[in-house]
């Protein structure tokens, strides 16, 4: 059956693309995650891949061309599948769709953003806006609201960020492109639901929206049904906690990111004596960070903290007896769901084997406390690895490279991507052409990239491009380990603790300072020997760190 592709949103602020360059043409066969498109964004050009499988039928948007956000993108079906009716709906407007079309379309379309709209379009009252949830990054399915910024009611202006959704890189704002009233809330706090499912619907107050709601619903994008109920059956102590917040805040609500209240949480600090630096008064992280309680504060602290106990006592430690059976189930995060998705895809399509060498780390040791000496500069022993490895790279580019069904691909670019391991899982910030950064601007960069994607506050466009995967557990204690590869990569090196073991130096066991290097490598594209080779070079590298300056 023939999927729609439509113009996906690859960032938050994104009404319109431009394909940059096709990499795929009609007739082509599609697998699942193939680049089918190069799409330049208001914030980069992002590679598209595909979610489906099947022949390229139809191209909507040529290279060169701009379309709006959920325009016809492609049509990809069975190689020779009658796709007519589809091209007349895709085309026309929605209002025009002939009735036919629901008929013939199958099953699966009749759930995508292009015809659920189309369904509702002649049925929305003069000035009400339809919210989806967005594609805020180009491997995003789905998403799950953090937090609503906004509730119904509540007015909306261009600009407003009306949620914090989750995808499976990060947590990210979602703004209006539109001004009106909240009129309905699709997906509650918490829920998952697929990209384009309804998300909200702005308009003017007082409209009647129940049709639009239902229509929705009915179609099985809806994540959860019309909140009115509960809005009315709202805990007391819900409404107290809003009549006493800060004045500036939006609406009577505290407006503080999720990052903010779990620190301001873990430190015990209540919102209600922050005052927020972010937009409409929104606390962030630093405004905890530097929040210092004052005199007029702290007695009110007190009274306030103490009716929160009487309404809420702290939750008792769980006490488990010796012998008991004990679980808990802890619910999978969207970046969980896509970490095991993409690995398991890795581990079982790539032929995975893993080469290991073992280099000296005396000479780059000495060198790393010169560099230190320098004021403002502060490098790490994985900055020097990062370094050695993006011009190992330059020396040998099929180690640079990705697997694609009729071709390999070689990248003369190096944009090497550093693991990062955070709360809900790992993620990897990409450091864009490393060969040509100095020791220094990679520290910076590391420290910049690891920060913020700790702080779930990483572009989408920052994770993405990498040619290859530096992955370190040296700081954890660990020798030794080896990797899954992070595909498109052809190869991801696994980096070891520094140890301090007799060694053989001319003949006489002295002491030396060693460091285990692992490169995880896809047969398909990379040999034994082009594997060994690259490994020797940067062996060459880390043991005389002069040759990295050269």
């Amino acid at each position: 059956m023939a999927i729609k592709v439509t113009m996906p949103r690859l960032s938050d602020t994104m009404t319109e693309g431009t394909v940059a360059t096709w990499l795929k043409k009609v007739g082509d066969k599609i697998s699942e995650g193939d680049i089918l498109a190069e799409i330049e964004t208001d914030k980069a050009t992002m590679e598209f891949e595909s979610f489906n499988e099947g022949t390229l039928l139809h191209i909507g948007i040529q290279a060169g061309e701009t379309a709006p956000v959920d325009s016809l993108l492609a049509i990809i079906g069975s190689e020779g599948e009658d796709i007519s009716a589809l091209l007349a709906g895709g085309d026309a407007p929605a209002a025009e769709a002939p009735k036919a079309e629901t008929k013939e379309a199958p099953a699966a379309e009749a759930k995508t953003e292009t015809a659920a709209p189309a369904k509702a379009a002649t049925e929305l009252p003069k000035g009400v806006i339809v919210v989806t949830m967005p594609r805020l990054s180009d491997t995003m399915t789905e998403g799950t609201v953090a937090t609503w910024l906004k509730k119904e009611g509540d007015a909306v202006a261009e600009g407003d960020i009306l949620a914090e959704i989750e995808t499976d890189k990060a947590t990210m704002e979602f703004e209006s492109f539109n001004a009106g009233t909240l009129l309905y809330i699709g997906i509650k706090e918490g829920n998952t639901a697929p990209v384009d499912s309804l998300l909200a619907i702005i308009g003017p107050a007082g409209t009647d929206i129940s049709g639009i709601a239902d229509n929705y619903t009915a179609g099985g994008t809806a994540n959860a049904s019309a909140p009115a109920t509960e809005e009315k059956t709202a805990p007391a102590a819900e409404k107290a906690t809003e009549a006493t917040a800060d004045s500036s805040s939006n609406g009577g609500r505290i407006l503080a990111s999720p990052l903010a209240k779990k620190i301001a949480s873990d430190k015990g600090i209540q919102l209600t004596q922050v005052k927020g630096s972010g937009e409409n008064g929104r606390i962030v992280k630093s405004d905890i960070e530097n929040f210092t309680p004052s005199a007029q504060t702290q007695p009110a602290a007190a009274t306030t903290s103490s009716k929160t106990e009487t309404a809420a006592p702290a939750a008792p430690k769980v006490f488990v007896p010796a012998g008991e059976v004990f679980t808990e189930e802890i619910k999978n995060s969207q970046m969980r769901k896509i970490i095991a998705k993409r690995l398991a895809e890795s581990l079982f399509t790539a032929p995975h084997y893993n080469l290991v060498i073992e280099v000296s780390m005396d000479e780059a040791m000495q060198a790393r406390a010169t560099i230190n000496t320098v004021p403002e500069t502060k490098v790490s022993f994985n900055d020097m690895v990062i370094k050695a490895c993006a011009l190992a790279l330059k020396k040998h580019p099929k180690i640079n490279s990705q697997w694609k069904e009729d071709a390999i691909i070689i990248n003369h670019h190096v944009n090497i991507g550093v693991a990062v391991a955070v709360e809900d899982g790992l993620v990897v910030p990409v450091l864009k052409f490393t060969d040509a950064m100095s020791l220094s601007q990679i520290g910076a960069s590391v420290r910049d990239l690891a920060g913020r994607a700790k702080n779930k506050k990483l572009g989408p466009q920052e994770m993405e491009g990498s040619t290859f995967t530096v992955s370190n557990l040296g700081m954890f204690g660990i020798t030794e380990f080896n990797s899954i590869i992070n595909q498109p990569n052809s190869a991801i090196l696994s980096v070891g603790a520094i140890v301090e073991k007799p060694v053989v130096k001319n003949g006489q066991i002295v002491v030396g300072n060693t460091m285990m290097l692992s490169l995880a490598c896809d047969h398909r594209t990379i040999d034994g020997a082009t594997g060994a080779q690259f490994l020797q070079t940067l062996k060459q590298f880390i043991e005389s760190p002069v040759t990295m300056l050269a």
